[in-house]
């Protein structure tokens, strides 16, 4: 009996110890998610007692703390139930160690998608004052929309060009560079309607949300905020149609913007936001426009890489 229990709790030990092989921070990339876009998953405390999770994915949003998640037989599981338009929503995802990378699936009704989770990679870069600037790239000359083109593919692209503006009327499909870049800092001009909203996505992984708010309180999705996970300092926002203006610097992980001439955001990145559409977060992503929550205008759009 002695050796039978002990065979039992060596047995549990070894599962254990493979359960903490999910923890960490994942990177997911989605094959045939519809709006292209990319996931991202928090794990800790993977075989102990105190199992939490963070995530960021479908339908999209916020970044949310898992409601209930657990290991059973060497399978994670985490689910969310939220308010739907017409009835509840129940969402499950499950998902299995295979090497270095979990491959996961998600089911909502009738929806299933599969993914692929891979560790996120360790940026040790900083803003420290050591970068120089490169020679500036204008990413919007005025005239067309050359450069860039829509996130996904096969719907229209909703912008039009007109008197030097980068304009869409809300429900465009978002625009991204064709070129990748990795640290910089961006000069953004914009306007928005009243109640609209918009975001500049960072490598393609981190926005910058543009949001009509002034004068109201400060939360994660303020305007000028790191969206979900950066709160801004200061509500510095001006009346709807007003020309505003962003300075952003991205180093690494580290990010700072500076909104209407006043440094309001600065922190660390600790993982994807919902525009994200480029899981690999080692490598250059594009820029983000976003345009498909209501009417926005840009221009002097202008990227200055920063190279040792």
């Amino acid at each position: 009996m002695r050796n039978r229990v002990l065979l039992l709790l060596i047995a549990a030990g070894a599962s254990f110890a493979g359960d903490s092989g999910f923890n960490g921070r994942w990177d997911i990339e989605v094959p045939k998610e519809p709006r292209h876009h990319a996931w991202w998953l928090e794990v800790t405390g993977a075989g102990t007692p105190d199992m939490k999770g963070r995530f960021v994915g479908f339908p999209g949003g916020d970044m949310n703390n898992i409601q209930k998640i657990w290991i059973e037989n060497g399978e994670l599981h985490f689910t969310f139930d939220r308010a739907g338009n017409k009835a509840p929503l129940h969402q499950e995802y499950t998902a299995k160690q295979a090497g270095k990378e979990l491959h996961g699936t998600f089911r909502q009704g009738n929806t299933s998608l599969d993914w692929i989770g891979h560790r996120a990679p360790v940026i040790k870069e900083k803003d420290d004052g050591s970068w120089k600037e490169g020679k500036p790239i204008n990413l919007f000359d005025g005239t067309d929309l050359k450069g860039w083109h829509g996130i996904i593919p096969g719907k229209e692209l909703g912008w039009s060009v007109h008197d030097q503006l980068l304009s869409s009327t809300g429900g465009a499909n978002n625009l991204e560079t064709d070129a990748k870049y990795w640290n910089f800092k961006l000069h953004v001009e914009y306007r928005v309607g009243a109640h609209s909203n918009s975001g500049i996505g960072l490598r393609g992984r981190y926005e910058v949300q543009i949001l009509e708010d002034k004068g109201r309180p400060i939360d994660q999705h303020s305007n000028g905020g790191l969206y979900s996970r950066i709160r801004p300092t200061e509500n510095v926002s001006k009346d709807p149609g007003e020309w505003q203006t962003y300075d952003i610097r991205l180093v690494g992980m580290d990010v700072s913007v500076v909104s209407n001439g006043k440094l309001i955001t600065k922190g660390v990145i600790d993982g994807l936001t919902a525009i994200a559409c480029d899981w690999e977060e080692g490598k250059p992503g594009p820029i983000i426009l976003q345009g498909d929550h209501g009417p926005v205008d840009f221009r002097n759009v202008v990227l200055t890489p920063l190279v040792k």
